[in-house]
């Protein structure tokens, strides 16, 4: 059993509730469509799954259909009497602002798979949350705003490529998986969106190195026409570029992380 629009208009009809805006709420209407979510996230019934922005239910019923064990979270309290009901003893519903969610409690232990239609207001600092600080979630299957998913999953030289795709490469590997349009949503939103799929791997990145990589992308990419030696002025030196194999020349888009690990490594040894 999934959701369709009729089914969706009811539920809310019957709540006395509507979609809000201001919490990002596009409720997926279609079954075909969260069916494909669930095969693409590759869970099955030895998986244990957390859903963020669960709302009335739909992906939470496909990915119950799979057999895995489902935590959804929920922060609209509106929605949690329809989903609890919904979901019955099939999922444990939690009812939090993924904001504020206490993660140790919600995903215990290790191996969890995310799975979610993200709100888009919120998908990439959740994206980037989990990768940073939730290492008990393995791998993501996420649905978000299609100019959102081409910045998680961009390579350098693509258009999209940003700090963002960046700072998603340190922790993972990212790809989009596919595309979904407007009419599968209630209300519809006005653009597409992309299903992308996020595999952790790890990496030994030193604390120090780490920081000074995000403060160099957060510098450089808010300059990003300028090329490095203008826009790393009094941060990295055009010798110490050089020394790191980099043309001064070069524009932000144009380096990939082992480049920007190199940039942030050979600043930290040259810092007075």
């Amino acid at each position: 059993m999934t959701l369709s629009l009729a089914d969706v208009r009811r539920l809310l009809d019957e709540a006395e509730v509507g979609p809000k805006k201001s919490l990002g709420q596009n409720f997926v209407v279609d079954p075909n469509t969260v069916r494909r979510i669930a095969r693409l996230s590759r869970v099955g019934s030895e998986s244990r799954v957390v859903e963020i922005g669960a709302g009335l239910g739909s992906l939470t019923l496909a990915l119950i259909e799979t057999g895995a064990q489902v935590t959804a979270i929920e922060t609209d309290k509106a929605l949690i009497p329809i989903l609890t009901t919904l979901v019955g003893d099939d999922a444990r519903v939690i009812h939090a602002d993924v904001r504020d969610l206490r993660w140790d409690e919600a995903v215990p232990g290790h191996g969890w798979d995310l799975v979610a239609n993200l709100p888009y207001n919120i998908a990439t600092s959740v994206v980037l949350t989990v990768l940073d600080e939730v290492p008990s979630v393995s791998r993501m299957l996420v649905m978000v705003q299609q100019e959102a998913g081409e910045r998680l999953a961009a390579a350098a030289g693509d258009s999209a490529y940003g700090a963002v795709s960046v700072r998603v490469a340190l922790r993972a590997n990212a790809s989009i998986v596919g595309i979904v349009g407007p009419s599968v949503f209630y209300p519809r939103p006005r653009v597409s969106s992309a299903l992308v799929a996020i595999e952790r791997i790890d990496r030994s990145i030193e604390m120090e190195v780490e920081d000074q990589l995000i403060k160099l992308l957060r510098v450089a990419f808010n300059q990003r026409r300028k090329m490095l030696r203008k826009s790393l002025k009094g941060h990295v030196d055009k010798e110490a570029m050089e020394r790191a194999n980099i043309a001064p020349t070069s524009r932000p888009e144009e380096l990939d992380l082992l480049d920007w690990l190199a940039l942030a490594r050979i600043s930290i040894s040259t810092q007075p």
